[in-house]
């Protein structure tokens, strides 16, 4: 089958892009779309590039949770985890939360202590040091924790903790999980993960949060049918949401509701944690899946990658205003500490990466010292400068601590779990998309070698530079606040529902100005007269930037997201610049 056709001819973009439409089945639907729902033609070819039938548009740019919640005892273990906590609560039994350290363990331990408190009770919560004990549950906390408890609640982690969980003796243990099972559970009272081996596989996109959350709803079922009044939990999507979309979760199905009514909850500001986090990085607009991912997630998850690991949750369970602010600072520090470590580890393994090669199935660099709060940040961006599952891995003596990201289509879990089967690593697990892995610097080689190996059978060394996918066209004059308003209700954007992008063809430069160290704002205009300003972050790290600042009289094709812009109290257009192509 042949190739169709690049958009607007773009085969090679100024960043080395080819540029691509939708297809032509997807054209037809944006065409029916268009006819029988009366929708601007821009929102048309979203919501066709997103497969929705005219008849479903409506209810698509409206979801809600009562359409698409599902049955939560549809998940394996919910009767019995459900059950005990609720048996807990009647008892006042003494309950721990062992949360992991990252944005969703910390949402997650954070959901269930609001939720107690609103039925007069409490937990400890627990959160491992990353650095003094590693991933997860371990035997050592795991005992004294079951010395003074008699309920453990596992929040994203536990489902590989074998020897953790048979350490909390005479205690009873709950895992809620989401992180991809082996062939055996671990002794717990129940296992609650839609990734389990026996599960349908039909939740696999529920991260840990949204795992708590239905936990919840199973808790309340049975506290009513006792005749208890319940916690309103519509008022904790706040923090479901911003799990979501900080662990990378596909918004697809039931995440895309409970993000979506997760902002609304998010934009009453009534939770003090996520106001002072608001606050700190001076958000004045109403927050978007953008801010959970890209503002608000990395200041939580600064604790547990540099600094004190419990930062996190304890932020977002406080009631505390003053706590909050001061939780809030603190984490903002070590944001900016996180930054400076990044950058310099980042530019250590791009070297080492681009010398041992970018084309082969997996890039990989490993470092002595490299802080193992940031390799994951790191894998990060060395998988979207080649398009290919990275990781990298930072070494303290024999042992290295990584962590790996991939690429759609692509499960890296799952080989770096067969891995730690083989003994090719200490340990290693995680989920399609995100792996962390020790493994003994005398295997480092062999096992990276062996990954590779496992990826390409996959097809990871056959991908090439990643196409731009655009929606369509749109000219400058049509660009109005209400219009991208309209785009914004088949959000929210993310992991698998990437964000709107679209053409503006045939524009001339008007100005172009350097911004910072690297951005480039300019404003351009359309053949009919019409203008929008730009703006394109990081334009001058690639040919980008120069081209067009020195644009003079030629005309380029600009491709990018539509936002409104909020300054001094007042909206304007504006397209955030991703790439360019010469219109000749």
């Amino acid at each position: 089958m042949s190739k169709p056709a690049a958009f607007l001819g773009v085969e090679t973009s100024l960043s080395g892009r080819r540029w691509t439409g939708l297809s032509a089945e997807q054209d037809r639907l944006a065409e029916a779309l268009l006819q029988e729902t009366g929708l601007p033609d821009a929102l048309c070819r979203v919501l066709a590039r997103r497969g929705v039938a005219p008849g479903a548009a409506e209810s698509f740019l409206a979801p809600t949770l009562r359409d698409s919640l599902p049955n939560p005892q549809t998940l394996l273990d919910m009767e019995p985890a459900s059950a005990r906590l609720v048996s807990a609560v009647n008892r006042q039994e003494r309950i721990a939360v062992f949360a992991d350290y990252d944005v969703d363990g910390g949402a997650s331990a954070a959901l269930l202590q609001w939720w107690l408190r609103a039925l007069n009770h409490s937990a400890t919560i627990y959160v491992p040091d990353r650095i003094d004990e590693g991933y997860g549950p371990n035997p050592a906390a795991m005992q004294a924790l079951a010395a003074g408890h008699n309920l453990i609640l596992c929040v994203d982690c536990g489902t590989l903790s074998h020897e953790a969980i048979a350490a909390a003796k005479g205690c009873d243990v709950v895992i809620l999980d989401h992180h991809l099972g082996s062939e055996t559970l671990p002794d717990a009272l129940a296992v609650v993960n839609p990734n389990r081996q026996d599960e349908s596989g039909e939740l696999a996109h529920l991260c840990a949060a949204s795992v708590v959350f239905l936990t919840l709803v199973a808790a309340n079922t049975l506290l009513r049918a006792a005749g208890r009044s319940t916690p309103d939990l519509m008022q904790l999507l706040d923090l479901v949401a911003l799990a979501t979309v900080a662990d990378v979760a596909p918004l697809i199905g039931v995440n895309r509701a409970l993000v979506r009514q997760g902002l609304k909850i998010m934009g009453y500001r009534a939770r003090p944690g996520l106001r002072a986090l608001a606050d700190a990085a001076r958000l004045d607009t109403a927050p978007s899946s953008y801010h959970l991912g890209f503002v608000l997630g990395p200041r939580i998850n600064a604790g547990g990658r540099i600094g004190q690991a419990d930062l996190g949750a304890r932020l977002l369970s406080t009631a505390d205003e003053h706590e909050a602010s001061a939780l809030a600072e603190r984490l903002g520090v070590l944001n900016e500490e996180r930054r400076e470590i990044e950058t310099r580890v980042r530019a250590a393994a791009l070297e080492q990466a681009e010398a041992r090669g970018l084309d082969g199935p997996l890039v990989w660099a490993a470092g002595e010292g490299w802080h193992p709060g940031v390799v994951g940040i790191v894998a990060s961006r060395l998988k979207e400068a080649t398009n290919r599952p990275a990781v990298v891995i930072g070494f303290d003596g024999n042992e290295g601590k990584g962590s790996g990201r991939s690429v759609a289509g692509i499960d890296l879990g799952a080989s770096v779990q067969r891995l730690a089967t083989e003994g090719l690593l200490v340990k290693g697990g995680g989920h399609k998309m995100a792996a962390g892995l020790t493994v003994a610097k005398d295997r480092l080689e062999e096992a990276m070698e062996r990954l590779g190996a496992l990826l390409a059978r996959q097809g990871a060394d056959k991908m090439g530079p990643r196409d731009l996918r655009l929606d369509g066209i749109v000219m400058p004059g049509a660009v109005q606040p209400d219009l991208i308003a309209q785009i914004d209700s088949a959000g929210p954007f993310g992991a698998s529902a990437p964000a709107p992008r679209f053409a503006l063809p045939d524009m001339a430069i008007g100005y172009a100005k350097r911004v910072g160290e690297s951005h480039l704002k300019l404003n351009a205009k359309a053949i009919d007269g019409s203008r929008i300003d730009a703006i394109a972050f990081g334009a001058f790290e690639s040919p980008l930037g120069d081209r067009l600042a020195n644009a003079g009289s030629s005309r380029f094709h600009l491709a990018g997201r539509l936002e409104i812009n909020t300054w001094g109290g007042r909206q304007s257009v504006q397209l955030v610049l991703e790439d360019a192509a010469s219109s000749v």
